[in-house]
């Protein structure tokens, strides 16, 4: 366990604000407090765990402000929301079993492809679209598989939920950013749950990093309320393409060691 100082927690806290902003309209926060709980030096494991406390905060205020504006309905999405949770807390309970190796490998080539998606789809906007698959086969199907890998790995969960709700559930760009964040509220939680049973949540500096969070999610829930798809999608282009670079460049990646780079 670490004794932060207050100037730590107050970094923290600065990185917690932006990663809340940013991953309240387009997801991709954990970009940026993973990596700074880790410069901080926490080790992997609590990094990761300390960062579902404090993404708790974010989702659940962004969550809330979108409710408040009617984007999306609670109750009629709880069914969904508890798949998610139950998908990432059996994810976290078998994330040291997974290869993990293979994961880092088909991400970033995951993100691209949803960063191209969104890119070259120029008739995507507010408006819902056809669905593609039934209420019930997303509910039961795609949204625990991602709630598991969420729980399993993380970075990419919320570019997974809002390709799912535009190009399978037929969502408009706004309203799928809405239920991201509401089923990666669930998600967190489930995941949440086993790390803290675990004793592996650093909890000065997550509920430091989650106060600021709250504020910075709202700031940009509001914000993608009043620009909709048009600040949304560029912005969801850019988080994929950055968490994609970002992985690759890590010299532990292995698609870097499969190609000798």
């Amino acid at each position: 366990m670490i004794d932060p100082s207050l100037e730590l927690l107050a970094l923290l806290a600065m990185a917690a604000f932006v990663a809340g902003f940013i991953d309240s309209i387009a997801g991709g926060g954990g970009l940026i407090t993973v990596p700074a709980l880790m410069i901080a030096g926490y080790g992997p494991v609590a990094a990761l765990a300390t960062n579902k406390l404090q993404s708790l905060f974010g989702s659940g205020s962004a969550t809330l402000a979108y409710a408040a504006r009617g984007h999306v309905d609670l109750k009629a999405q709880a069914g969904q929301a508890a798949m998610s949770a139950l998908g990432a807390a059996a994810g976290a309970l078998v994330a040291a079993r997974m290869p993990a190796d293979v994961l880092k490998a088909a991400l970033p080539v995951l993100l691209v492809a949803i960063a191209l998606y969104f890119a070259l789809r120029h008739d995507l906007s507010d408006e819902d679209r056809h669905r593609r698959m039934s209420s019930f086969a997303f509910t039961l199907g795609f949204v625990p598989v991602i709630g598991f890998y969420d729980g399993v790995f993380g970075p990419g969960t919320g570019s997974f939920f809002m390709l799912g709700f535009v190009a399978l559930a037929g969502y408009g760009v706004l309203k799928a950013t809405a239920h991201t964040k509401l089923l990666n509220f669930a998600s967190n939680i489930g995941a949440f749950a086993v790390f803290a049973a675990a004793g592996a949540v650093e909890w000065k500096a997550g509920l430091a990093m989650g106060v600021a969070q709250f504020a910075g999610a709202r700031l940009g829930a509001n914000a993608a309320m009043a620009g909709g798809a048009r600040l949304i999608r560029p912005l969801l282009v850019v988080v994929c393409v950055a968490l994609a670079i970002r992985l690759l460049s890590d010299p532990a990646n292995p698609v870097r060691l499969w190609i000798g780079i």
